[in-house]
């Protein structure tokens, strides 16, 4: 007999769904939480650990969603099913679909991020807004690059709002944590090229080469690289600007730099390997 779809905001499987709005949760299991139809077809696409599906019967309207469902289910992985305010309590969405995973978070370790077959990266230094970071992960995936290396204390790539705003990406691009130290030792290993970003430097971004094994190296919102992260990079860019602005937002020059290196390798033939 099917069971009744649990109807408390109070069991203790949705408290503990509930708990990973925060990053001290997610942190502590190696969980997040992902919502909508798009996302999570992404993560079941892509074969990412999905620990849990949770579905609100009385929302899910898409044929597809409940056909991945199932197939899901017959795949083994747990499927909760919850009435529509349990799942309004767990959703930080407006008109929530009704269907969201509980998914395992994966990490890099340097070694592995190294040993890529592409050997193209980005480096944000202290980004701290999920929003961009989310936008970062999209856009680097559009180009192709491997993924991305967090530099000193960031924000959490799977914060819900970086989730959202990845658009799926945060299961394909690969994601690595570093301090400075640690990135320079990196560099020194694996012959590296960091092509890092600052307003103040001479050369255009579109007048160097970016051959790999390269890195992006994009600095913090407000303060951008350091002295010390400076240091590492073999060429400083910076993107001009002719209006009264006197900054990009992050992602935004993140993407105006990635798509040069693009361009690039588009055209010593290097194509979109999935790896």
């Amino acid at each position: 007999m099917k069971s009744e779809p649990i109807s408390s905001p109070a069991n203790p499987a949705i408290k503990r769904i509930r708990s990973l709005r925060q990053r001290k949760q997610r942190e502590k299991t190696g969980l997040f939480f992902a919502e909508g139809i798009r996302i999570v077809t992404e993560a079941v696409q892509v074969r990412a650990p999905v620990e849990a599906l949770v579905i609100a019967p009385d929302l899910l309207e898409s044929r597809f969603a409940r056909s991945l469902c199932e197939d899901q289910r017959r795949m083994g992985v747990p499927v909760l099913e919850v009435t529509k305010e349990v799942f309004q309590s767990i959703s930080d969405k407006d008109g929530p679909q009704g269907l969201a995973a509980v998914i395992r978070q994966r990490w890099d370790t340097p070694d592995a991020a190294a040993r890529s077959n592409r050997r193209r990266w980005v480096a944000l230094s202290g980004v701290q807004d999920p929003g961009n970071l989310g936008t970062v992960l999209r856009t680097s995936d559009a180009v192709g690059f491997a993924g991305v290396i967090l530099v000193g204390p960031t924000t959490d790539p799977y914060d819900p709002a970086c989730v959202r705003a990845s658009m799926g990406a945060i299961f394909s691009q690969r994601l690595v944590r570093l301090t400075v130290e640690e990135l320079a030792a990196w560099k020194n290993r694996y012959g590296y090229t960091f092509v890092g970003t600052s307003g103040a430097a001479p050369t255009n971004y579109r007048n160097v080469s970016y051959r790999e094994p390269v890195v992006i190296f994009m600095g913090s919102e407000r303060e951008g690289l350091s002295a010390q992260e400076q240091a590492l990079c073999d060429v400083m860019v910076s993107i001009p600007m002719v209006g009264r602005s006197d900054s990009l937002n992050l992602a935004v020059a993140t993407g105006v730099v990635l798509y040069e290196a693009f361009w690039q390798l588009q055209n010593l033939g290097v194509g979109r390997e999935r790896t």
